[in-house]
C-alpha cells in the first residue's frame, strides 16, 4: 500500500509552519510593520514633517511590540493605558531637553521604575518599556515644548494604528496562535521521522552520513521539545477549559516520549551495540562503539516502508477525509503493539517496531485530543483497543490544583535587584557617552538598558553585549551603504526601514546579532530622513555602544552581582529537585499508590530544564576561553535531559496504570526507585552547599532486578520491564553526573 502523495502546497505550509510555530516570528513582524506602515500612510498627507514621521514611526513599533500579553482584553487595556505613558514620557523629555542634570536624573529614575515594573508582570513590563522608548524618541527627534502639540497627534495616530493593526488587519487569539502551534508540533514531528529514516537508510561505510544523520535526528528530537514547551505555554488560555488543556498536554508529551525513544530504537537497532541514550542528547556524541551494522534485510525495507506511513499519518490535516488507505496504514501500525503481528527480525529490531506502533498510538490519541472523534469504520482490533485505552485515559484527566511559590522581597526579588543594577550602570553609561559625544549619548543607555532585558546573571549580560555591539559593527557598514543607495528617496528610505523592521523582528528570536544588524542598519537610513546622516555618526554609535555594553557588564559585575557559576548552580538544584519530584511520584504510583498530578510536575521539570539550559549559554558560547568549563557544561545539560527523558517516560507509564487493566501495580519498584531517589537528593545537597558530605551509593545494577525477580516472562510481557529498563538508564545518568559534579560515590551494601 503506498502512502498518500501530498501537494506541494501543503509540503511548503508545513515547512514554514516547522521553521516558525505558531507563526509567531511572522506574525510579529507583519504586526509591527504594519502598525508603522498604517501611520506613515496616515501622517504623510496631513503634511508631517519627517522627524514627525519617524516619530510616528518609532511610536507605532513600540506600542506594538512591547504589549505582550495574549488574551486580546488584556493586551486593548495594556495598549490603553500605554497612550498617556507615552504622552507623559514625551512631555517630560521635551521639557527637561534644556535642563541637562534634571533631564539626566529623572531618566536614570525612569529606567529604574521601568525595570522594577517587570514585577507586576507583562502589563508592567509593556507600560515600562513604553514610557523609556517613547522618553528616548523625544531625545532622537529632538522634541521641544513648542512641538508638543503635534507629537501629541502623531503618538495618537501611532497608538490607533497599532490598534487596528493587532486587532482587526493582524489579529491574534489564543486559540489560533495553539491551533498554529499545532500544526507547527505536527511538521517538526514528521521532520524527525525524516530524520529517523535517514538514520535508518545510513550505511556501515559512510560514517560521515551516519554522523549527519545522528545530528540530524538530535536536533529535530531538540526542536520537537522546544514546540512542545511553546503548546504548553498557551493552554490555559487557548483552550475551553482546564480539562481540555490537560488532556492536550498530556497527548502532546505522549507524542514527545514515543517519538524520541522511537530515536533510540531505531539508533540501537541500527547500531552493533545497543545505544544510550545520551548520544540523543549531547551534541556531537559519536555513534556507539561498533559502528552501523548493514542497511538491507527484509526486516528493515519493512521498518523503513512503516516509518514512510507513520509520516504520512503525522502530516495527514484533520480536514482531509477519511480513507481506506489511511485507516489501513494507521491499522498496520497499531498492530505492531501486539506480540503476534511483530515480524521475524533480531529482538533489537522488533524493538524498534514496537516503538512504530507507541508512536503511531501517541499520534492517534493527540489526533483524537486536537480534532475531536474520528471516523471508526474501518478499525482493526488493535486499533479499537487503542481508542478504548485513550478513551478510559482522557475520562480520567482531571485538572489539579498549583501550589503557590514563595515570593521574595527586598533586593532578593530579581526586578529590584536589576532595577537597581541598571540605573546604575546607565548613570555610568550618561556620563560616559556625554564624553563622547553631546548629542548621541542616550546609545550608549539604550544599550546598556537593552542588555539587561532577559538576561538573570553577569556572564549572560557579557554575552548579550557582545553579540550586540558585533551586530552594531556590522550594521554601521551595512547602513552606509543603504545611505549611499537611498540618497534623498524619502519613501523608498521609508520602505527600506519597514523591510529593516520585519527582518528585526523575524530574526529577534533566532539570533540577538542578527537583529542588532537589522537595528542598525535601519538607524543609518533614519538619520539620511532627519538629514543628520555622516559616517562619522555611525562609527560613533559603535563607541556607544561598547561604552554602554561595558557599563552594564561593570554594573551586573559589581552591583548586587549575580554571577553565572552562582546562578547555574540554583537552576541545576531546581532541576535536580524537580527530576526527584517527577521520578518519586511516578515510581510510587507505578508501585500501588494513589494517583498523583504527573503532567505539572513534568511540566515544572522541562521548564526547569529550559531555564538552565538558557543559563548556560554563557558557558557554552563558542568564544568562551574556558573550554574544558564549556564541554563540562555541555555535557551536564545532555545528561540532565537524557535523565528527564527517561523521568518523563516513567511518568507517561504511570498515568495509564489507573486506566488500563493489563498493566498492574508492582511494589518492587518503588525499592528499585530508593537509590536513585537518595542520589538526586544528594548531587543536589552538593550543588547547593560545596561542602557538603552527601555521597553517591552504586552497587548492583538496577536492571539485574529484572533477571531475578522477573525471569521467565516475555521481555516486553510487563510493564515491569520497561519501567525497570528505564529506571537503570535514569540511575546510569544520575550516577554519570557525580564526576562533572564533583561528588564522591561509594558502594552501598543494601
Amino acid at each position: 500500500m503506498r502512502t498518500p502523495v501530498r501537494s506541494w502546497r501543503a509540503r511548503l505550509r508545513d515547512a514554514v509552519a516547522a521553521s516558525d510555530p505558531g507563526l509567531l516570528r511572522l506574525a510579529a513582524g507583519l504586526r509591527t510593520v504594519g502598525a508603522i506602515a498604517l501611520t506613515l500612510a496616515v501622517l504623510a498627507p496631513l503634511g508631517a514633517s519627517v522627524p514627525h514621521l519617524v516619530a510616528g514611526a518609532m511610536a507605532a513599533m513600540v506600542s506594538t511590540f512591547a504589549i505582550r500579553e495574549k488574551q486580546r482584553g488584556k493586551q486593548a487595556v495594556t495598549l490603553a493605558l500605554g497612550l498617556p505613558v507615552a504622552l507623559t514620557a514625551v512631555t517630560l523629555g521635551a521639557l527637561l531637553s534644556s535642563h541637562v542634570i534634571a533631564g539626566d536624573l529623572f531618566f536614570v529614575a525612569l529606567i529604574f521604575c521601568a525595570v522594577y515594573g517587570r514585577r507586576f508582570g507583562e502589563r508592567g513590563t509593556a507600560l515600562g518599556l513604553i514610557g523609556f522608548q517613547v522618553y528616548f524618541l523625544s531625545l532622537f527627534v529632538g522634541a521641544t515644548v513648542s512641538d508638543l502639540p503635534r507629537l501629541y497627534g502623531v503618538i495618537g495616530v501611532a497608538f490607533a494604528s497599532s490598534a487596528l493593526v493587532r486587532f482587526a488587519l493582524v489579529p491574534e487569539t489564543p486559540t489560533g496562535t495553539l491551533e498554529r502551534l499545532r500544526s507547527a508540533f505536527r511538521a517538526r514531528l514528521a521532520q524527525l521521522v525524516t530524520a529517523q529514516l535517514e538514520l535508518l537508510d545510513a550505511g556501515p561505510d559512510d560514517p560521515e552520513a551516519g554522523a549527519k544523520a545522528l545530528e540530524h535526528v538530535r536536533a529535530g528530537t531538540a526542536r520537537l521539545h522546544e514546540t512542545a514547551l511553546l503548546i504548553q505555554g498557551r493552554l490555559e488560555d487557548g483552550t475551553a477549559d482546564a480539562s481540555v488543556a490537560r488532556l492536550v498536554q498530556r497527548r502532546v508529551a505522549d507524542a514527545e516520549v514515543a517519538a524520541e525513544r522511537l530515536g533510540l530504537l531505531l539508533l540501537t537497532a541500527r547500531s552493533a551495540e545497543r545505544a544510550d541514550t545520551l548520544t540523543l542528547h549531547l551534541p556531537g556524541a559519536p555513534f556507539p562503539a561498533g559502528g552501523l551494522l548493514p542497511v538491507r534485510d527484509k526486516a528493515i525495507d519493512t521498518l523503513r516502508r512503516d516509518l514512510e506511513a507513520l509520516r504520512a499519518i503525522v502530516l495527514r490535516p484533520a480536514s482531509a477525509p477519511p480513507g481506506a488507505a489511511v485507516s489501513h496504514l494507521r491499522n498496520r501500525l497499531l498492530g505492531y503493539r501486539d506480540e503476534e503481528n511483530l515480524p521475524v527480525a533480531p529482538p533489537a529490531l522488533q524493538d524498534a517496531f514496537r516503538g512504530v506502533g507507541e508512536a503511531a498510538r501517541a499520534v492517534l490519541g493527540l489526533r483524537v485530543a486536537l480534532d475531536g472523534p474520528q471516523d471508526e469504520s474501518d478499525d482493526s482490533p488493535a486499533t479499537a483497543r487503542s481508542r478504548e485505552e485513550l478513551d478510559a485515559e482522557d475520562a480520567a484527566i482531571d485538572a489539579g490544583e498549583q501550589e503557590a511559590e514563595e515570593e521574595l522581597t527586598g533586593l532578593r526579588r530579581p526586578t529590584t535587584r536589576a532595577a537597581v543594577q541598571v540605573a546604575v550602570g546607565s548613570s555610568l553609561a550618561i556620563l560616559g557617552g556625554e564624553l563622547l559625544s553631546s548629542h548621541r549619548w542616550y546609545w550608549a543607555v539604550l544599550t546598556c538598558w537593552i542588555v539587561f532585558l532577559n538576561t538573570s546573571s553577569t556572564g549572560e549580560i557579557l554575552v548579550k553585549g557582545y553579540r550586540r555591539l558585533l551586530g552594531t559593527v556590522l550594521g554601521v557598514l551595512a547602513g552606509i551603504l543603504l545611505a549611499a543607495l537611498v540618497g534623498n528617496h524619502t519613501w523608498t528610505a521609508f520602505a527600506v526601514v519597514l523591510t529593516c523592521v520585519f527582518l528585526m523582528f523575524y530574526t529577534a528570536p533566532l539570533s540577538y546579532t542578527l537583529m542588532s544588524f537589522f537595528v542598525t542598519a535601519a538607524l543609518g537610513v533614519l538619520y539620511t530622513l532627519l538629514h543628520t546622516y555622516s559616517a562619522s555618526v555611525l562609527v560613533l554609535r559603535i563607541g556607544e555602544t561598547a561604552l554602554g555594553a561595558a557599563c552594564g557588564v561593570l554594573a551586573a559585575a559589581f552591583v548586587l552581582p549575580v554571577h553565572t557559576a552562582r546562578r547555574t548552580d540554583d537552576l541545576l538544584v531546581a532541576v535536580l529537585d524537580r527530576l526527584a519530584d517527577v521520578t518519586r511520584s511516578a515510581v510510587d504510583q507505578l508501585s500501588g499508590a494513589p494517583p498523583v498530578d504527573l503532567l505539572d510536575e513534568a511540566r515544572e521539570l522541562d521548564q526547569a530544564l529550559a531555564d538552565l539550559r538558557a543559563a548556560t549559554k554563557p558557558l557554552t558560547h563558542p568564544v568562551t576561553p574556558l573550554r574544558t568549563r564549556r564541554d563540562t557544561a555541555r555535557y551536564v545539560v545532555a545528561l540532565l535531559e537524557t535523565c528527564a527523558y527517561h523521568a518523563r517516560a516513567l511518568a507517561a507509564t504511570a498515568e495509564l496504570l489507573p486506566t488500563h487493566p493489563s498493566i498492574a501495580a508492582d511494589p518492587r519498584l518503588r525499592g528499585a526507585g530508593r537509590r536513585i531517589l537518595h542520589n538526586i537528593g544528594a548531587l543536589a545537597a552538593r550543588t547547593a552547599d560545596e561542602h557538603s558530605t552527601a555521597e553517591l551509593e552504586t552497587g548492583r545494577s538496577i536492571a539485574s532486578l529484572l533477571e531475578s525477580d522477573v525471569r521467565g516472562v516475555p521481555r516486553f510481557g510487563r510493564v515491569t520491564d520497561r519501567v525497570l529498563r528505564h529506571l537503570q538508564r535514569l540511575d546510569e545518568g544520575v550516577l554519570g553526573l557525580a564526576r562533572p559534579l564533583g561528588v564522591k560515590t561509594r558502594t552501598s551494601e543494601r
